[in-house]
């Protein structure tokens, strides 16, 4: 599949996923429109498109130095440059971290993070949100030779004394002697920490970002690219080289930095084994290059225990010269397109299907409360309407006594208003002691109290050993908002039964709230965090400042889990009890049209059957408000999600 099909199939997603956001923002409109809107329902759409509208398709390469990786994004993304845009020649390796993206409203630029940041004790993410810390150079789209000087920076470097690369994790003297390295009082490093590119490209307009990782040394060393940024990619696409094989850092990687994230599993994620091209011999023939190539794959796959489906034999070096020479027999060779072809359909495919579960999740719910209620209105207007028309309204006695049931049940509404209240009153001081169970200053207080005793610590045994004690006091925290959790599901449920059996109402499965997403992902971060710290790198050089940075993203990462399930606490509490609150703003209304439509027939002059009329008239908004939400459904792809209307 060429690089045009792959654009395709973004293009395919990006209109997907913008129709979907029109979609959605139909919804809002239609819920104002008929006041159906309640702060639940806004909160929960509004952060439904915030999520939809910053969506990103992420891929990251992920390998050790000099397997190729820039290469192959060279080739699988700007071949059409017809230069080699990004620094891949032979002793130009990449040596930061690399983003590259579009940033409609900042333009075309690269950012670059000075090295000495990583002294600091702020993290890359918040680092990202202060432009004026970055170095920028402006980009010229229109000239692929400025970008490729500019661009040259990315492989910058800068001797510095062994004392401050020791500091920054860069050097560690034992290491350096175990290898034979030649001692010297400089020390040569990457002059910057990390780089952010963007510029307007067509596939990174559709929303495709990627992520350039300079080898095992990076990735030892910066905790947020191995904690953060790789977990939170589509797809994460090793590279080895096949000429060479497995070899002992490159499994180093894959154990630590890839099967771990990826628990396992093979979905997103794809081997490459490059540089095939070193394989070519004209003089063996065909046959002994494809055994060679199969061999290669077959040693690989049983080393890293997966199958050898998910390798993929490639040359970048030729795929980039077949594409900018328009060489199509050059690129079957270099048989690029079939691991193009993957990430178009797998990875695309993948993507589409969590955002629509997660759609369903979080949208599914006033879906289907919007849907009730609309079709419960059209319902007991429709046997309204069948009612008036088998009443005999010259009968004085027979109206007299609707009148009379219709102001019965006026009051009983307002019982139920009245209890519905009184519910509502213990509902909320029972909500508070859930918000309150793992609010922002019970986690700062832990936090707070840990780095104090981090701090005081002499050694990097004892910084780990006091990340273990925050995490069990995290652990604890959560632990104990989970009574408080099932008490107020308990409670939630119970109001619901209360209505439902005294009253007569509805009965709706209310949407209960859960700790456990929020248990599992701060334990997948304590794993995360004893394999990095565990991990041979860190280990080997027990440099404080490693320690640190991985004690600050583990930090910043649990709070942000914990922010999180406050925030989802609140957001819940305030619709709760919203599909009751519906149902008995909908019984007053259905009460009182009743009432004035039996003291308009009765007052009224004309003829009954011109009443009926006037009531069979006001189903037709009722009906066009249910086949809009109906039509709204379906281009939401959730029309399944609720069962099919009645005809009425």
């Amino acid at each position: 599949m060429r690089n045009l099909e792959f654009k395709e199939k973004m293009h395919e997603y990006s209109l997907w996923r913008a129709n979907l956001i029109q979609s959605i923002q139909m919804y809002q409109q239609w819920l104002i429109r008929y006041g159906l809107e309640n702060a639940h329902s806004t909160n929960t759409i509004l952060n439904i498109l915030t999520s939809l509208q910053k969506d990103r398709i992420t891929l990251a390469f992920v390998a050790e130095f000099s397997r190729g990786k820039t290469e192959l994004i060279n080739a699988m993304f700007f071949a059409e440059s017809g230069v080699r845009l990004l620094p891949s020649s032979p002793g130009r390796t990449t040596m930061s971290p690399t983003e590259i993206f579009y940033d409609e409203e900042g333009g075309s630029y690269i950012r670059l993070l000075n090295i000495e940041s990583r002294l600091e004790d702020v993290s890359l993410a918040e680092l990202k949100q202060i432009p004026e810390r970055w170095i920028q150079f402006d980009l010229d789209c229109d000239s692929p030779v400025q970008m490729q000087g500019v661009f040259r920076e990315l492989v910058a470097t800068k001797k510095v004394d062994r004392e401050l690369a020791d500091k920054l994790g860069l050097w560690n003297e034992s290491e350096a002697a175990a290898q034979g390295t030649v001692q010297s009082d400089q020390v040569e490093i990457p002059c910057w920490r990390h780089a952010l590119i963007s510029f307007p490209h067509p596939l990174l307009k559709e929303g495709l970002s990627i992520i350039d990782t300079p080898g095992l040394n990076a990735l030892g060393t910066e905790p947020e690219l191995t904690l953060n940024m790789l977990p939170s990619a589509q797809a994460i696409i090793f590279m080895l080289a096949a000429d060479t094989g497995v070899t002992k850092s490159d499994l180093e990687i894959w154990l630590t930095y890839i099967n771990r994230v990826r628990s396992g599993k093979t979905q997103g994620l794809a081997v490459v084994m490059n540089k095939i091209d070193a394989m070519w011999d004209d003089l063996a023939g065909n046959n002994n290059y494809e055994a060679s190539i199969q061999s290669q794959i077959n040693a690989s796959a049983a080393i890293l225990k997966i199958n050898e489906n998910t390798i993929f034999p490639v040359s970048a070096k030729q795929a980039l010269l077949a594409k900018v020479k328009s060489d199509e027999k050059l690129l079957e060779k270099s048989r690029l397109p079939q691991l193009e072809n993957y990430l178009a359909s797998d990875i695309l495919k993948q993507k589409r299907t969590i955002m629509m579960g997660t759609i369903v999740r979080d949208l599914g719910f006033l879906i289907n409360e919007s849907y009730n209620l609309t079709n419960a209105s059209l319902s007991h207007a429709s046997e309204q309407l069948e009612e008036f028309r088998n009443v005999d309204f010259q009968n004085q006695t027979m109206t007299g006594k609707l009148m009379a049931e219709s102001r019965d049940k006026q009051s009983s509404y307002m019982a139920n208003v009245e209890n519905f209240q009184s519910s509502r009153r213990v509902f909320i001081v029972q909500a508070k002691m859930l918000i309150d169970s793992f609010s922002e200053e019970k986690v700062n207080a832990i936090i707070m109290q840990n780095k104090q005793e981090i701090t005081k610590s002499l050694t990097t045994y004892g910084m780990k050993q006091n990340i273990r004690k925050l995490f069990d006091e995290l652990r604890d925290l959560l632990q104990d908002s989970i009574d408080i959790t099932n008490e107020t599901r308990r409670l939630v449920k119970a109001i619901h039964k209360k209505f439902h059996d005294e009253y007569g109402f509805k009965e709706i499965e209310p949407q209960l709230f859960s700790v456990k997403q929020y248990q599992i992902e701060l334990e997948q971060v304590f794993e995360e965090g004893e394999a990095f710290r565990s991990s041979a790198k860190v280990t080997m050089t027990e440099q404080h400042i490693v320690v640190d940075k991985l004690y600050s993203t583990l930090v910043a990462k649990a709070k942000n889990i914990l922010k999180q399930a406050h925030a989802d606490a609140i957001t819940w509490s305030n619709g709760a009890l919203t599909p009751l609150m519906l149902q008995i703003k909908d019984h007053k209304k259905q009460i009182e049209g009743r009432l004035q439509m039996l003291r308009k027939i009765n007052d009224s002059k004309g003829s009954v059957a011109e009443n009926i009329a006037a009531i069979e008239a006001g189903l037709v908004p009722l009906k066009q408000q249910r086949e809009e939400l109906i039509v709204m459904m379906k281009a939401m792809q959730l029309d399944n999600f609720v069962q099919s209307p009645p005809e009425n």
